[in-house]
């Protein structure tokens, strides 16, 4: 850790970086300065990072790398609006640009305000290839007066021309409206917020501003409520107009249109302040129609996002022959991210991640090379290349998504933690027609609870659910209970959205010492068992009662196992489980290690009460025979090429899953079966549940569950069509199949 001087001098430095560019930004270029725009392109890349691209003269170019340093980046990411460079890449890490190389051996002390005022051999006048072409990466956080609108226009004067803010104001009778739709489009322009004259604008300017405020899409307004309402109102008109094709992520995308002409009350006589009026997606509607929700059917979606810490983001899912598989992120980019984005009621994407940055998915990988016009209804309606999947899952595409501002995080607060990312849940309640802060009842309160109390926070997965939170002192004012009996799904937005008790609460404990708390985290393990490796793995053993004595023990056998004698046997189920961590941290279990509980008689630690269960159901869900698997050794039986294993249960070691290892129970371990001796012939529903009583949080529980088709005929077993998570077509799979079955026959007793 360095010592306090060196961070105070780091901060100083970066006081005085962030002066000189508010100094410099006030300040005109220098006469004969070449008039430039930048941009950053590429494969891959993240929206602060890319290649250095450069318009001039009416082309875009890239920049050679010949001489290039951070101090050039520096000058880079400042005039892109963003504080500071973190790294620069030689040797075209983005992908080879195309065009003209523009600049060559680029010299700066990187105090410039525009990379056009570096030394260099000139415009144009370059010995490198595009292979040469050099890519930044600039910090995320924003310089104030980030450039929304692009310049890119004939007009010279307006190149320099700054927004500062854009927002939508509703009318009076629409303000307390939540989500906000509609209202007057206004930009900050000096400090000033203006209004746009509505004379060129456009369906498609509209389009991307509900985009950026994470709206689906655009609808007509009333114009005769603003055209009254305009007539009483003084306007303030911004000196230009919007130019958007429609696809742009956000106004920042778009060109400047025509100068306006601004002639006091005079200004655009013909027209009006535009006003855009947003149609939200499904989740977000302000209200909903009683009665109709029930008349129509939901269609089953074609695209999911999966393994998101927050609303709006995940894994690009897609369902193809009913089987849910992944994106490759290759040729991945905003366009093909906000289709997936308006297709699932989000507004535009805000990010287009790659690499597998919100965990690894099983199963196929669909699509491929996805290029996407920007107006297609489905990811499924873009182009991609069917002949060359040739992807893993580290490839895989993920996005973030704008969403509407819906203040969920003003009616939630965490108190008293360490951080930002723990403390006593408190929410703003009615009391006696005023709004109260109070604490939760912590009775029954768990993972899946406070996994809805960081999404609604904005605070990503949950880490821990805590039912005593003495050792957090939270606001005194907010110790009074006032939510109880809370339960939630996990897919909920907000707490409140739970069910809860309501009005009547009832808390035999009472809150202060006993109030619900959580601890959140920006990241979370994520378990998927291999389905196919349960489906090859799978057979019938007849083993004596004598020889299981321990699994009798440990409740691994069924009920009527208590009165069979030594001598009889027991028909077992037996089968392997590889089970991967796909996630983004290490699955670790709740418990500590001092508190892991020693069974004597197979002579190891349980970490968790109950790791899986294993059950053999019958169409309409009763559960004919059960089994389950206490996390005896939980460790890193193998990992993916390049990452080492850190857990092993020898020598009483930590248990856990590493990120890209997995863990398998072996069929020849006691207690990896289903006791079938009392089951009778028939047709069933294998089923296997990961983590089932939510221990440990997990950033996607959906994959937890594995289901198989099974035939049993008294004799013989045939297990087939294993999958992991929901499937439609459960209750006819059996009707439906075409594929060969996987005959298993009776295995002798070794």
């Amino acid at each position: 850790m360095p010592p306090p001087c060196s961070l105070l001098c780091r901060l100083a430095t970066l006081l005085c970086v962030w002066a000189l560019c508010q100094a410099q930004s006030d300040t005109k270029l220098p006469p004969g300065t070449p008039i430039i725009q930048l941009r950053l392109a590429g494969d891959k890349h993240k929206h602060y990072e890319g290649r250095v691209e450069v318009y001039y003269n009416g082309e875009w170019g890239t920049v050679c790398d010949d001489d290039f340093s951070i101090h050039a980046a520096n000058v880079v990411c400042r005039e892109l609006g963003y504080v500071e460079a973190v790294s620069w890449s030689p040797s075209s890490k983005y992908g080879k640009g195309e065009g003209r190389i523009w600049l060559d051996n680029v010299h700066c002390s990187g105090l410039e305000r525009t990379l056009a005022q570096c030394e260099s051999n000139g415009f144009g006048v370059s010995d490198c290839k595009h292979s040469e072409d050099v890519g930044v990466v600039c910090s995320q956080r924003r310089i104030a007066g980030f450039k929304f609108i692009s310049t890119l226009t004939d007009n010279v004067e307006s190149l320099n021309v700054q927004v500062e803010d854009v927002r939508i104001r509703a009318i009076s009778s629409q303000r307390k409206r939540v989500p906000m739709t509609e209202g007057y489009l206004e930009v900050k322009d000096g400090g000033k917020w203006r209004q746009i004259c509505d004379l060129e604008w456009t369906e498609m300017n509209s389009r991307v501003i509900c985009g950026m405020y994470g709206f689906p899409g655009e609808k007509r307004y009333n114009t005769k409520v603003y055209k009254l309402l305009s007539k009483r109102r003084k306007k303030n008109y911004w000196g230009f107009g919007v130019n958007c094709t429609g696809n742009e992520a956000s106004l920042h995308g778009c060109k400047l249109g025509h100068k306006v002409e601004l002639r006091g009350n005079a200004t655009c006589e013909k027209g009006l302040p535009v006003v855009v009026n947003c149609v939200p997606g499904r989740a977000f509607a302000p209200s909903h129609a009683q009665g109709f929700s029930k008349a129509y059917r939901v269609e089953q979606p074609l695209v999911r996002l999966r393994g998101g810490a927050n609303i709006g983001e995940g894994r690009v899912e897609v369902l193809k022959n009913g089987e849910w598989g992944t994106v490759c992120d290759d040729s991945w980019n905003l366009e093909a991210a906000t289709v997936v984005c308006r297709e699932l009621g989000f507004g535009s994407a805000k990010e287009a991640l790659a690499g597998g940055k919100l965990g690894q998915g099983m199963g196929p990988v669909h699509m491929n090379e996805v290029k996407c016009s920007g107006f297609e209804k489905s990811l499924t309606e873009c182009y991609f290349n069917r002949d060359a999947l040739g992807c893993s899952h580290e490839e895989d595409a993920a996005v973030r998504c704008n969403v509407p501002a819906m203040g969920f995080q003003n009616r939630l607060r965490l108190s008293g933690g360490r951080n930002p990312f723990e403390g006593r849940v408190e929410v703003l309640a009615e009391k006696n027609g005023s709004l109260v802060w109070g604490t939760v009842c912590s009775d029954s309160w768990g993972t899946i609870e406070a996994t809805v109390v960081c999404r609604q926070l904005g605070l990503g997965f949950a880490n821990n659910a805590f039912q005593e939170t003495w050792y957090w002192p939270g606001d005194v004012s907010a110790d009074d209970v006032v939510m109880s009996g809370v339960r939630c799904s996990g897919t909920e937005m907000t707490l409140a959205q739970c069910l809860h008790h309501g009005k009547h609460l009832d808390c035999p404990r009472g809150g202060g010492r006993f109030a619900a708390g959580v601890s959140c985290s920006e990241t979370a393990p994520d378990l998927v068992l291999n389905a196919q490796v349960v489906e090859h793995t799978t057979y019938l053993e007849d083993r004596p009662m004598y020889i299981l004595q321990c699994a009798n023990e440990e409740h691994c056998l069924s009920s009527s196992a208590a009165a069979a004698t030594s001598s009889s046997y027991r028909r077992l189920l037996r089968f392997s489980s590889q089970i991967h961590n796909n996630g983004l941290t290490d699955f670790r279990p709740r418990a500590a290690h001092n508190s892991w509980i020693w069974h004597e008689c197979h002579r190891h630690y349980h970490s968790m009460e109950v790791f899986t269960h294993y059950d053999l159901l019958s169409f309409n869900g009763t559960k004919v025979a059960e089994g389950h698997k206490a996390s005896f050794c939980l460790e890193d039986t193998q990992c993916e090429e390049g990452i080492e294993k850190r857990y092993e249960c020898a020598n009483f070691g930590q248990q856990g899953i590493t990120v890209g290892c997995w863990d398998t129970y072996r069929h020849d371990i006691d207690c990896q079966w289903i006791d079938v001796t009392d089951v009778v012939p028939g047709d069933y529903i294998f089923q296997v549940v990961i983590n089932p009583n939510f221990e440990v949080a997990e950033s996607d529980y959906t994959n937890n569950v594995m289901k198989c088709r099974c035939r049993y005929d008294g004799h013989r077993i045939w297990m087939y069509n294993c999958y992991i998570g929901e499937r439609p077509e459960i209750t006819d799979l059996f009707t439906k199949s075409k594929l060969n079955h996987l005959y298993i026959y009776l295995k002798p007793t070794t």
